[in-house]
């Protein structure tokens, strides 16, 4: 849970100053649990409905604790479930109403439509490029630079996968450390390679007529893909000479 300091109204509601919080102030609570968060992104959740802070005369926003709440609940879903922005704003909006709604998932694609599935099982999760920079706190040129060198691909309807989400957070936190998107190519090439090798042994189950080995051939993908990402941790773990815990 998010430790807010003093009381607050709740969303886009609060008369007086007292306990209402600058965005500064705002980016330091939330940054506990969600250290990748900037005030831009605060900005563009903000510009996309999500919340509705106060405005001094002067124009400064001012955040009761319930909109630091609801903003947390955002990033979480955001985090944990890569759900769009018009997604999470109809459920949050649904339980402000007292409506017990299940928490959506996104699954499928139709006419470029975010087809929403009860959230038993996995899905592959889709998220748009305005959300995929709000997530990684990046501009337009870093994400076209990434995409220069192969760290992020669009799927073919401009969207991105799920998982795109996590490796601009590795880009962004190795960043931090000097390590450039264009440090990274080998990287990316490495993975490439062991993902070949990965669909090398599952092509002939792929192409099977029978349904049941299709389906074999998926599951044996994700086993495989676990085994390596296991092994190329150990390889690097054995190169440097540390172990992660």
């Amino acid at each position: 849970m998010l430790r807010t300091p003093g009381g607050g109204a709740g969303h886009g509601t609060a008369g007086t100053d007292s306990g209402l919080m600058s965005i500064g102030t705002v980016l330091n609570v939330l940054r506990d649990e969600f250290p990748e968060v900037t005030i831009s992104k605060i900005r563009f959740l903000e510009s996309e409905g999500l919340i509705e802070p106060q405005r001094t005369p002067s124009g400064y926003r001012k955040f009761s604790a319930g909109d630091v709440e609801r903003l947390g609940h955002v990033l979480r879903m955001q985090r944990d479930h890569y759900l769009p922005l018009k997604v999470i704003r109809e459920h949050l909006d649904a339980m402000e109403r007292g409506e017990a709604v299940p928490l959506p998932v996104v699954g499928r694609q139709r006419d470029g439509e975010a087809l929403l599935e009860a959230s038993e099982g996995p899905t592959a999760a889709r998220i748009g490029r305005a959300e995929l920079l709000a997530a990684a706190g990046i501009g337009e040129q870093e994400l076209e630079e990434w995409e220069s060198y192969g760290l992020v691909a669009p799927l073919p309807d401009g969207a991105y996968d799920a998982e795109t989400v996590t490796v601009a957070s590795l880009v962004v936190e190795l960043g931090r450390f000097g390590i450039e998107p264009r440090h990274l190519r080998a990287m990316k090439a490495a993975a490439d390679r062991e993902a070949g090798l990965v669909d090398q042994v599952v092509a002939p189950l792929k192409r099977h007529r029978n349904p049941q080995t299709r389906a074999h051939a998926q599951a044996r993908t994700k086993e495989l893909a676990a085994l390596t990402v296991k092994l190329h941790a150990a390889l690097v773990q054995t190169a440097l000479g540390v172990r992660l815990p």
